[in-house]
């Protein structure tokens, strides 16, 4: 060999691949496992990009509809791209009945193309985000099956836990999948309970084998996941921040209605338990506050408070919530309307969710079996 042929460095070849992230009913965990694997990828392959194509949940950012779960992944993984090609099409209210009227179709297809084409240059796999089961969307013409049709992506389902019900969900949004020609190349099964995890597992990977369809993930319920911030229900409530900014991370895990004497109530204040009761109850303010004042163990701890029906306590217990880090929050509501919304609330994790990302990602690294879906995406 010539000693003076110099080495030529290759570039690196762009995997280039896409992985659209399904589910068989809306709020099956589909976000979670976006994260979740958005984060696994990243180390596995190199520059990763991520697209919601549909979005139902939006907030305006510079003048552009982006959906919710857009902003999440880029404020957590600081993805380079811009937010309206991550989220092309917002649906607002009265999008549909405008659409049946005077949509155009190809309009919604350039739009969704465009976008991921931006999205997807020069990275070696796009994670594409759905919104809800295969149908959502078949309203306008994009449905979940549609929309991975055009991006010509294989399809990963998420779904639920149990035996029949999951298998039969995910079986009829195959079907739709399977007549859009879009590729099921797997399936999570997300929420299974602890006691049943391994019975269940097993079950429902035979139960998919039988129908040709593999188990790539099997997740337990973890309640943690499913539990609001304070943070969060200052927003949804709309609600009126009192003191405790610093325990806005707090996690809201049981709910305690204050309608019984403050030390009958003491026995519930554990466990993350949010208290909900009008702001003429002080004796029930000092009661929750009492431990962190006293010092306590965080056995009688309670993680939050919200005051209802427009009632503020007096300006000394205020002084006095203020020397403790417990968020309390003010609302005009009556007590049973709050905690009725608070119990019904979807809870969506936030960037500042630090524990719960954590969680998220640790969740996807144990139980889902990342490396062979990679392996089925370059099949």
């Amino acid at each position: 060999m010539d000693a003076h042929l110099r080495s030529v460095v290759l570039p690196k070849v762009l995997l280039n691949m896409k992985i659209y992230i399904g589910a068989t009913r809306q709020n099956d965990g589909k976000t979670i496992v976006s994260l979740g694997l958005l984060n696994a990828l990243r180390t596995r392959t190199g520059k990763i990009g991520y697209i919601k194509p549909v979005g139902q949940h939006y907030v305006k950012v510079g003048g552009h509809k982006i959906d919710e779960d857009a902003i999440l992944m880029k404020e957590i993984y600081k993805l380079e791209d811009d937010l309206w090609h991550m989220s092309p099409i917002a649906v607002p209210q009265g999008f549909t009945e405008e659409y049946i009227l005077h949509g155009k179709k190809e309009i919604l297809v350039k739009s969704i193309e465009q976008a991921y084409t931006k999205v997807s240059a020069n990275k070696d796999i796009t994670i594409i985000e759905g919104t809800g089961h295969a149908g959502v969307g078949a309203v306008f013409d994009m449905s979940n099956a549609e929309v991975a049709k055009i991006i010509g992506s294989k399809v990963l389902l998420v779904s639920c836990g149990g035996i029949g019900k999951p298998i039969d969900e995910i079986m009829l949004n195959k079907s739709l999948f399977d007549m859009n020609g879009v590729e099921l190349i797997g399936v999570v099964v997300n929420k299974i309970f602890p006691e049943k995890f391994e019975r269940i597992k097993e079950l429902v990977k035979q139960g998919l084998a039988k129908q040709g369809i593999e188990l790539l993930g099997a997740m337990p319920f973890k309640q943690p996941l499913s539990n609001p911030t304070l943070g969060q229900l200052l927003e949804e409530i709309n609600g009126e921040l009192i003191s405790g900014e610093k325990g806005l991370s707090n996690s809201v895990n049981k709910i305690v209605i204050g309608d019984m004497p403050a030390h009958e109530e003491l026995d519930y204040f554990s466990g993350g338990a949010l208290l909900i009761t009008p702001g003429n109850r002080e004796d029930l303010m000092l009661a929750a506050m009492s431990s962190f004042v006293t010092g306590v163990t965080d056995e009688y701890r309670v993680s939050g408070i919200i005051l209802t029906c427009g009632i503020y306590p007096h300006k000394t217990i205020t002084r006095l919530i203020s020397q403790t880090d417990i968020p309390v929050i003010a609302v005009k509501d009556d007590t049973f309307s709050t905690a009725s919304k608070i119990s019904s609330l979807i809870v969506k994790i936030r960037s500042t969710d630090t524990d719960k990302i954590k969680a998220t990602e640790e969740l996807i690294e144990q139980y889902v079996d990342v490396d062979r879906l990679l392996e089925k995406l370059k099949e």
